[in-house]
């Protein structure tokens, strides 16, 4: 479960030149399902600035059953701390689970934290936990947020040990991509650590407290971008070795020996991809330490981000085999059906094959086999030589009958051939056009140019337009029997489907005849034609698209969006 926070209040939207103390604290303000924050703070081993006295407020006697505003049922306390309190709630108007922090109106920090809370909630970015409401009321200040039951503290991720290359980029490159962009809306985290950072079901990542966790600890610095890209790297640290780039332990992760510096990842384990190890020095290149191999230390997010798209892109790894078992023999047909058991570590007697037949009555019976085994083969010799002599008479006569037949009957398949395009124009069904400029990229078999769509919110399904797409002009009606989609970003996931045109600009949806959809996590997609159709114009139209991270190469911001490179039409 987590909760959507900001940067703090009034935080500067530049960094300053000076390196940052590295602090961080072991409890948050947010609790998720399978992982209760702790009420005491542990070792500070990364993070910003310092804190300011919560005063002398004491906090609210509060209890489970207790509603605020006869809407949140408070259920769970999970962190009492500082005069504040944050629990688990049920809001029993819409019937969900949700995050409630609450601490005294009078409270040093309340004027902060609501502030903070409603900022946060006016960024409205899905990879931040969302705020949901923020209210003063009977001398309480309460602040809601979202409760995901599905999600996981990357704490408790590394418990097991370090996560792979590919989970590493993704996270670092969806947590970097995030924080820039709160940034640019003159947001900080400043209490981005381990407990802070969650992944989904689904595999997205996921950044709680932003704003929300610094208020409440009353947390600030003068170089709030340096902050963050700083703890950003020491979670691709911790995500990468399993250790916390300081001396000190922290988050059930062991610190790094003492009077050693911060040393690189790939240096502390062995096996650490070598361009995700530089990237988390050159981000960790703030509080004393120097940017690895030479290369310039990243300050802020934008340029984290940047770094992270100059990087060769880390696939997915491929799905381990596994062998079936093997086959397993029964008792029953082992011939030990109604045998009693053996007793465990006997040693069973080997029954031995009986003797060969060596009596009178054994070798009389031996020869009989044999003589009838000699007339057999000559008799079969025989009536060989006398089929083939008539068949010789007869070929020649039923040749080419046969080979006539043989033509009639063959049921070989048709060869399939590449259908050429003509022209291709992008099909606006509702709302804007996406690039329609580059409709004729995604035919001029280059694999590096393409037609992308935009970013969008929300995903992966299309939610405010039926769809978005491109009809293909194949020059005269032709039989289509596939569709081969080759994508820029795989995911959970894309729906394509193949229509049936009547011109290059159909009226409507409804004027097209669906004849094949498929639904991939790959960059490649097949639509297959159940039936092979007929058709000169054939529209190919996305649904849903997965979410991927900040694109510089294609000028494409971070969001649900798809690109398609190349499109082959067969028949």
């Amino acid at each position: 479960m987590a909760e959507r926070s900001t940067a703090a209040v009034d935080v500067a939207d530049t960094s300053g030149d000076q390196p940052l103390t590295a602090k961080a604290d072991q409890s948050t303000a947010d609790g998720v399902a399978k992982n209760r924050e702790r009420d005491t703070e542990d070792v500070e081993a990364q993070g910003s600035g310092g804190t300011e006295s919560p005063g002398k407020a004491s906090p609210p006697e509060l209890h489970s059953g207790h509603k605020l505003a006869r809407r949140y049922r408070l259920e769970e306390c999970v962190t009492r701390l500082d005069g504040f309190s944050s629990w688990r709630a049920v809001d029993e108007k819409l019937r969900r689970a949700v995050g409630v922090h609450i601490l005294p109106a009078d409270h040093a920090r309340a004027r902060s934290v609501l502030a903070a809370a409603r900022s946060s909630a006016l960024l409205g970015d899905p990879r931040f936990v969302q705020v949901l409401d923020a209210v003063e009321e009977n001398d309480l200040v309460y602040v809601v947020h979202e409760w995901l039951p599905d999600a996981t503290e990357l704490t408790t991720l590394l418990a097991s040990g370090p996560l792979e290359p590919y989970d590493c980029y993704q996270m670092v490159s969806q947590v970097a991509s995030a924080m820039a962009a709160a940034h640019r809306e003159g947001l900080a985290h400043l209490r981005l650590n381990p407990n802070a950072v969650l992944r989904t079901s689904s595999g997205q990542w996921r950044i709680r407290g932003l704003a929300v966790n610094a208020a409440l600890r009353g947390a600030s610095s003068d170089t709030p971008q340096r902050a963050d890209t700083e703890a950003i790297g020491a979670l691709l640290y911790a995500a990468l070795t399993q250790r916390w780039p300081y001396e000190s332990d922290a988050y059930g992760l062991s610190g790094l020996p003492k009077d050693v510096g911060l040393i690189a990842p790939d240096q502390v384990r062995a096996g650490v991809h070598r361009g995700l190890s530089e990237l988390s020095m050159r981000a960790l290149a703030n509080d004393g330490a120097t940017a690895s191999r030479h290369e310039s230390a990243c300050t802020t997010p934008e340029e984290l981000v940047k770094a992270i798209g100059e990087m060769p892109r880390i696939r997915p790894p491929e799905p381990a085999f596994t062998p079936p078992p093997e086959y397993q023999r029964t008792t029953y047909q082992q011939g030990t059906y109604g045998r009693p058991a053996p007793h465990p570590g006997v040693t069973q007697p080997v029954v031995p094959p009986p003797p060969p037949l060596q009596s009178r009555t054994g070798r009389a019976l031996k020869w009989a086999v044999s003589a009838l085994l000699i007339a057999a083969l000559g008799l079969g010799s025989w009536q060989l030589a006398d089929a083939l002599m008539d068949r010789g008479g007869s070929s020649d006569d039923n040749q080419s009958q046969t080979t006539d037949d043989g033509d009639k009957n063959s049921t070989a398949p048709k060869p399939t051939k590449t259908l050429s395009i003509e022209d291709a124009q992008e099909y606006v069904a509702e709302g804007d056009a996406q690039h329609p400029g580059d409709v004729k990229l995604t035919y001029d078999n280059s694999m590096t140019t393409g037609w992308r769509t935009s970013s969008y919110k929300d995903g992966p399904k299309i939610v405010i337009k039926p769809g978005v797409g491109i009809v293909y002009d194949l020059g005269s009606s032709q039989e289509v029997s596939a569709a081969t989609l080759s994508l820029r970003y795989g995911g959970n996931y894309t729906a394509a489907s193949l229509y049936a045109a009547d011109s290059l600009t159909p009226s409507s949806l409804d004027a097209t005849t669906k004849i094949g959809s498929v639904k991939t996590d790959d960059t490649t997609a097949t639509i297959k034609v159940g039936k092979t159709v007929k058709s000169r114009y054939l529209l190919v139209w996305l649904t849903a698209m997965p979410y991927s991270g900040d694109d510089s190469t294609n000028y494409s911001d971070a969001g649900y969006k798809q690109a398609i490179t190349n499109v082959k039409f067969t028949g």
